[in-house]
């Protein structure tokens, strides 16, 4: 059995995507004691920003004719496909960063979609947990309703182009304990983490079958 991980923080030591992805990891490996987790983590690093165009014109270029960089970036999207395909469950721990996806987050869909294809769905049925983490409050009824550019696309990507079998794990309001103009809010962040961990913790015994 293995366990495929990715985080995406750029705060790995405090990051908050990171302590849900633990939970989810926890939950897995207590039911598949000795199994493998193969891990990423694309902030502390990070893909070459320059990969995915590689690739992809490696894609339209003859094999004897592609060069150098080309066949690197090329063999890197193949190992990033295989890690996905390789794994029985997976588990993706992305923040949200600038009202959208991370560049570093991005750059590696891209390098996956480089290496698998544009519609090739890399992880129809199996077991994904989704863990996005979100440093203000972006729900209906919030000033910031509908700036939220991230979950739908990492829900239309993994689970519509990649077929996953995904559950999300959404936690909101991350910067609410260390930001004095969120102090009002302070409760309500506590409820979402305790929420959340619950879910995550729920999300791992789904991915082990339990």
């Amino acid at each position: 059995m293995n366990l495929f991980r990715l985080d995406a923080s750029i705060f790995p030591t405090t990051s908050a995507s990171a302590e849900l992805a633990s939970l989810v990891e926890a939950e897995w490996t207590a039911a598949h004691p000795g199994a493998t987790v193969t891990r990423r983590h694309i902030a502390t690093d990070p893909l070459p920003s320059e990969a995915w165009a590689l690739a992809t014109t490696a894609g339209f270029t003859p094999e004897a004719d592609r060069s150098p960089a080309q066949r690197e970036a090329a063999a890197l999207a193949a190992t990033l496909v295989e890690e996905l395909r390789d794994a029985d469950a997976v588990v993706l721990a992305v923040p949200f960063y600038n009202f959208g996806v991370s560049q570093h987050f991005k750059a590696w869909v891209d390098l996956v979609i480089a290496g698998a294809g544009p519609t090739d769905p890399v992880l129809k049925g199996k077991p994904t947990a989704l863990i996005t983490t979100i440093g203000g409050g972006y729900g209906p009824g919030t000033p910031r309703e509908g700036w939220d550019h991230s979950t739908s696309y990492l829900e239309r990507i993994i689970r519509d182009v990649w077929q996953a079998d995904l559950t999300l794990v959404k936690r909101e309001l991350t910067l609410a304990a260390t930001t004095p103009a969120m102090e009002q809010l302070r409760d309500l962040a506590d409820q979402h983490h305790t929420a959340a961990k619950e879910q995550a913790r729920e999300a791992g015994l789904a991915l082990a079958g339990n």
